[in-house]
């Protein structure tokens, strides 16, 4: 049996008051965006951090804690010509 017939049955065996969740849901798999798919078929990064990285991280943290944080489009602004 294939995975359509599979999900034909699934939503066949569904009580009502959960077809909108459902629909919802099928739906939101049909609109997600394509970074979001590509990230959510990525490997987890099981690469432990390095001493350096956690303290940058620290810091960029703490920054952002006192009110230093700058957004990404003023990120831009900056870096970018």
């Amino acid at each position: 049996m294939g995975s359509k017939d599979v999900l034909h049955r699934l939503i066949d065996a569904l009580p009502e008051n959960e077809l909108t969740s459902a629909e919802r849901f099928l739906t939101g798999l049909l609109e997600h965006d394509a970074m979001l798919r590509a990230l959510d078929a990525a490997a987890e990064d099981d690469e432990p951090s390095t001493p350096e990285e956690d303290a940058g991280a620290d810091e960029a943290w703490q920054e952002y804690l006192r009110g230093k944080a700058v957004s990404a489009d003023e990120a831009k602004r900056r870096l970018l010509p």
